[in-house]
């Protein structure tokens, strides 16, 4: 029995850093709410999968046409943990295979899967393959599993390897459909929103390089301490963030991509504000604010911000319209030689 899977990345459009900043919520300590605006991608991973009688095997071909795998692990408890808490390109998977086998005895399966989802760009490729092994499981041997088991096995499996992320990351199991996600301690509620206008999104990939976990080492401290720094980080990732999202849903939902540009373009100057000190080797970013400053895109797009934890991996712009998103995307192509990525957000319907 074999069958095809196609789990898609995942792009914040608002509120990064705001999954595990909700975590520390609780009546106790006043941490307002974390709220998440996002959507899954056009591109992502698919896989042909099948059972197993007596290992997890996963391979994997990459965007530019390179293999990894196939890597054969054994269903014992010890193999699956060993190859979840090791440096290689399928721990994360493997961390979700070890709960899936343990806590419902399944046997093993196949995995052999195609990416066309960039890495590391902030785009949720790990979080992508954490749901994908999560459904395989649920759906080859019937665990009667919903969206929101799916995505906590995954959740689950993919801190079993050191991993930081939050919870946001694991929103790529609800599709294409953008979604509003709120964290408050361990709750975590998900509402899809009800979208009547297509927006026209350009995911660039600005070609250089960030330290996700260093970013979120420094933000974290700052999260927990008394100072002036971590007063701002705070102030950020509760209060002004609620605010942002909840107007961006309301242009969502009304179909209003000038006022969703500028909030994208606000969301950016303030995190820069309360945040950057807390991590200013990284998120000073000069490529990513390079791209948002250039006078030669204003006249194509209503306004862009950076993407997942923020840094120089990825930027997101709104362009005015199609015709407008292919003259950005060929100044992006042909003046900074940047990777570039359509996403539409669609009219949906809850």
């Amino acid at each position: 029995m074999e069958k095809t899977l196609f789990v898609p990345g995942r792009v914040c459009l608002f509120g990064e850093h705001s999954d595990w900043a909700g975590g520390y919520g609780s009546p106790e300590n006043r941490i307002p709410p974390g709220y998440t605006l996002l959507t899954g991608t056009n591109q992502g991973i698919s896989a042909r999968i099948s059972p197993e009688k007596e290992s997890f095997s996963i391979e994997s071909t990459l965007p530019d046409g390179t293999k990894k795998g196939p890597e054969i692990i054994g269903l014992s408890e010890q193999d699956l943990r060993r190859a979840a808490q090791r440096a290689g390109f399928f721990n994360y998977a493997a961390g979700v295979a070890y709960y899936m086998v343990q806590h419902f005895h399944t046997g093993g399966i196949r995995m052999d899967c195609r990416m066309d989802l960039p890495l590391r760009k902030g785009l949720s490729s790990s979080a992508a393959i954490c749901v994908l092994t999560a459904r395989a499981f649920n759906q080859l041997y019937d665990l009667g599993l919903s969206l929101r088991d799916e995505m906590e096995y995954a959740y689950m499996g993919e801190i079993l390897t050191g991993s930081q992320c939050g919870r946001m990351d694991q929103g790529c199991a609800f599709g294409q459909s953008p979604i509003l996600m709120t964290f408050n301690g361990n709750e975590v509620t998900v509402k899809k929103l009800k979208i009547s206008h297509l927006f026209y999104l350009i995911i660039a990939d600005l070609g250089g390089k960030k330290d996700t976990r260093k970013i979120l080492s420094g933000l974290n401290a700052a999260f927990l301490s008394k100072d002036a720094v971590g007063e701002g980080v705070r102030e950020y990732l509760g209060t002004v963030n609620k605010h942002i999202v909840e107007r961006a849903v309301s242009a969502l939902e009304a179909g209003d991509p000038e006022k969703l540009g500028l909030l994208m373009q606000e969301a950016q100057n303030r995190f820069d504000t309360y945040c950057l000190p807390a991590c200013s080797s990284e998120l000073t970013a000069p490529r990513l604010h390079n791209i948002l400053g250039e006078p030669d895109l204003r006249p194509f797009i209503w306004g862009g911000k950076g993407v997942g934890s923020q840094g120089d991996g990825t930027v997101q712009l709104l362009a005015r319209g199609k015709e407008e998103r292919l003259e950005a995307v060929d100044i992006l192509q042909r003046t900074y030689k940047l990777s570039c990525y359509r996403l539409d957000i669609r009219p949906t319907s809850v």
